[in-house]
């Protein structure tokens, strides 16, 4: 009797051990395969730490850059200032008629226009007019040194605003060899973006000297600067924006 209930004990345990060494090969392999997505996914986190630390780098560099390309635009500004101040001088010296200023005032008119040029393609074209309007009257006679010095302050002044400002505008762009009318983001006399009636969004970017339009292909992106337009539509003029610098056209 004894020997049988022993049987049937060592049976019964039989089994139990087949599957606690089941188990165990089971708690192995998938230990196993979490080690080996832990280790995917420290790897994929070096990766991106690295993407992340050249990205800051990248940023910061180009946050250098246009700080100073701002601060070089207020420096201009303010040399062109400096010099109306110094023609303003003048011309109470010499009389608001005098045929001597004209000279000055026509290369103080040649030095806005050139910096026109080189900015923003913001209404380019309308800008310039305003400034070769007063260059055209003044070589005509239709108006004094004072009188084109007074109205090239005005403009300027309006150029200054224009530096701080951030708003949506329409503007006629080329894009892909076509002139299109979109719907412009300028910020200040930095950055110009524009979005397409069929809700394409882009940047202009500057290349050896000119001005070129390009559509935005990553989403990512895209949606940084959809942002934009529609907080600058609810007259959310300031505050913090991811936008995008480098962009894959």
């Amino acid at each position: 009797m004894h020997i049988v209930i022993l049987f049937i004990i060592i049976l019964l345990a039989a089994p139990l051990n087949t599957v606690n060494a089941q188990d165990s090969d089971k708690l192995a392999e998938n230990l196993i395969k979490l080690r080996g997505e832990v280790e995917d996914l420290q790897a994929e986190l070096k990766i991106l730490k690295s993407e992340n630390k050249n990205s800051l780098i990248y940023l910061s560099t180009r946050k250098t850059e246009l700080q100073a390309n701002v601060d070089r635009k207020k420096l201009q500004l303010k040399q062109v200032q400096i010099e109306f101040e110094k023609l303003q001088e003048k011309v109470k010296l010499l009389g608001a008629d005098s045929e001597s200023l004209i000279p000055q005032v026509l290369a103080l008119i040649q030095g806005v226009k050139n910096n026109l040029k080189t900015g923003i393609p913001f209404k380019q074209k309308e800008r310039l007019s305003v400034v070769e309007e007063i260059e055209r009257s003044l070589n005509a006679r239709k108006i004094t040194s004072q009188n084109a010095i007074n109205r090239l302050w005005a403009f300027l002044e309006d150029e200054l605003r224009l530096g701080r400002e951030n708003a949506i505008y329409s503007q006629t762009i080329e894009l892909n060899g076509k002139n299109i009318l979109v719907e412009i983001a300028k910020l200040g006399t930095v950055m110009l973006y524009f979005k397409t009636r069929d809700e394409q969004y882009g940047v202009a970017k500057k290349s050896n000297g000119n001005w070129t339009y390009h559509l935005i292909k990553e989403q990512k992106k895209v949606k940084q600067v959809a942002v934009l337009f529609d907080s600058l539509k609810k007259q959310i003029r300031q505050g913090y924006f991811t936008l995008p610098l480098t962009v894959q056209f």
